[in-house]
């Protein structure tokens, strides 16, 4: 248990904090300790950590650095606006951390880069897929999950080209990320000619969802495309089932991304096609998920995926360029990691993560790969 913008610097054993008292025994040993931050969005936001962890233990079970041991600092940017920034400052003055990850939203990804620009520390993101992200021309800024643009194309693949629909509807969540995406989705669309979608905010008291509803049933909509988070998902699919309402529903990275420490609820989504983590149908993701719900007792999400990824990346950059900040931001753009989970990891000039987005569809309380057809 650790406190809202207080770090976790103990030893890292089988996913679990040791706190320990410093010798000068320790003080010796800190020398030889290669040390990577954690930047979450709260205390209770466990399945990055987990995800990150294991990926660390893992690691010094298999040597470490030439026998130099890895610790994971964990710190939670809860708290005021800013926090964000001042933790990121303290991982990298106080704790000496080589490398930062961050799993959060978009606004603090982005207090945490402007840190990360300042003090040359190479930054990854697991979480936040705004492109603003990597269009702020940061040298040493990447990402490891789909952005909202590859995202974007996944799905207007999906609808308009594969499932020739034309008469769709956007209910979003009214936070940040999800507007971004909104936003980025609607763009692309319209680059190709598309149709724009009807748009509904979805405010979380959840008053104005009825009309909503019946502003979709009017207008006779096909398809329901869906932007936020899992809690959001998880009020407003029961009421289109509810309804009746029997068109297919898609929904962005984020609708399965919880943050918490549980098992994905594969029922709510039944039939749903949702934009893929990856780490559901390939034999390294299927022993991820064995481990990790061994170590931790519950179902791997695509937080706890994507952040095991990312703390694998930068150990693998640490590897090969030396355990300096301005070796690993050096190396960091050569990376070309083959052993993801959630599939093979390179970054384009921007830093954002190459390649497509893929599709799933829940089918008898599990993910499915749908194929999809790389854009041209």
């Amino acid at each position: 248990m650790f406190v809202s913008g207080s770090a976790i610097t103990g030893a890292q054993t089988l996913g679990h904090t040791v706190s320990h008292h410093t010798t000068t025994a320790d003080k010796i040993n800190q020398a030889e300790i290669v040390k990577i931050g954690l930047l979450i969005p709260s205390p209770e936001a466990l399945s990055a950590k987990h995800g990150a962890e294991l990926a660390i233990r893992q690691a010094n079970e298999n040597g470490g650095y030439f026998g130099r041991p890895y610790r994971l600092i964990t710190r939670s940017t809860e708290g005021p606006w800013g926090t964000g920034s001042k933790e990121s400052v303290n991982l990298v003055f106080e704790d000496e951390v080589l490398a930062i990850m961050g799993a959060l939203d978009g606004r603090n990804a982005h207090l945490a880069e402007q840190v990360a620009a300042k003090t040359r520390t190479a930054f990854l993101s697991s979480r936040a897929t705004d492109m603003s992200l990597s269009q702020a021309f940061v040298p040493w800024y990447y990402r490891c999950i789909p952005d909202d643009r590859q995202q974007a194309i996944a799905l207007i693949q999906e609808i308009y080209i594969k499932r020739k629909i034309e008469n769709a509807a956007i209910i979003a969540s009214n936070d940040y990320d999800s507007q971004h995406a909104v936003n980025t989705f609607l763009k692309i669309a319209g680059s190709m000619n598309i149709a724009r979608a009807r748009q509904f905010l979805y405010k979380s008291s959840g008053k104005g969802l009825p009309d909503i509803l019946n502003d979709i049933e009017k207008n006779n909509v096909k398809s329901i495309i869906l932007f936020g988070d899992t809690p959001f998902a998880s009020k407003i699919i029961p009421m289109l089932k509810q309804r009746n309402m029997a068109q297919p529903i898609f929904g962005s990275l984020s609708i399965m991304d919880t943050q918490k420490a549980s098992s994905p609820d594969w029922a709510i989504f039944e039939d749903m096609i949702l934009i893929s983590s990856g780490h559901w149908f390939t034999d390294k993701g299927t022993a991820f998920q064995k481990e990790f719900q061994e170590a931790y007792g519950y179902q791997p999400g695509a937080a706890a995926a994507f952040a095991y990824d990312g703390i694998n990346v930068i150990i693998e950059v640490i590897k090969r360029a030396g355990p300096g900040r301005n070796k690993i931001v050096d190396a960091f753009a050569e990376t070309d990691y083959k052993n993801g989970v959630t599939g093979e990891i390179k970054f384009d000039v921007n830093g954002s993560r190459a390649g497509n987005a893929g599709l799933m569809i829940i089918k008898n309380g599990c993910p499915v790969a749908i194929r999809t057809k790389a854009p041209k």
